[in-house]
């Protein structure tokens, strides 16, 4: 249900210290669940929500590559952490440190995925709008056929630049 009419606007809304947006997908991204703070930070109502897909909260000033590794993450039934910039139905935007694992049933078989999102340090925020700045106009300039490599190329050199891996530089940048 991604909604293409939504303009983005500068309007910024800021999570509480106390708050924890839950939501839970199927396999396919699909929404089964979302907590009172989702519905509240989305803006949709609980009907609209469910049913529909993750995205329709993706803000278009997220790079493609951040959710490609969410999703190359969860393939490998590894747990993923990643500062997200979201959209609301109007327009405004709240940034989240987003904690996304898959759902086991009791034969350990995966049957989904469940988000958990926080307040994202702000000193991390400035940081990382410019990271992905850089990271979306990589992905615009090389075109949609080679997009995630311009926007991985991006990201790469600086991991190798600060000598750490993805997962170390969210964990520092959450701890700054």
């Amino acid at each position: 249900m991604k909604n293409k009419n939504i303009i983005p606007t500068d309007q910024e809304r800021f999570m509480r210290e106390q708050d924890f947006i839950v939501s839970k997908t199927d396999l396919t991204g699909r929404i089964i669940y979302g907590n009172e703070i989702f519905i509240e930070f989305s803006g949709y109502e609980e009907h609209e929500l469910l049913g529909s897909q993750h995205n329709v909260v993706r803000h278009p000033d997220m790079p493609r590559l951040v959710f490609k590794m969410l999703w190359d993450y969860l393939s490998e039934d590894k747990e993923i952490f990643a500062f997200v910039k979201n959209i609301s139905k109007d327009g405004s935007f709240y940034w989240v440190f987003t904690h996304v694992a898959p759902i086991l049933n009791a034969n350990k078989q995966k049957i989904g995925y469940t988000s958990v999102r926080r307040m994202p340090n702000p000193k991390a925020i400035p940081i990382v709008a410019d990271v992905y700045k850089t990271m979306l106009n990589a992905e615009r300039q090389a075109g949609a056929k080679n997009a995630m490599a311009a926007s991985g190329d991006v990201l790469n050199k600086l991991l190798q630049e600060k000598g750490v891996t993805y997962d170390e530089l969210i964990n520092v940048l959450q701890a700054l």
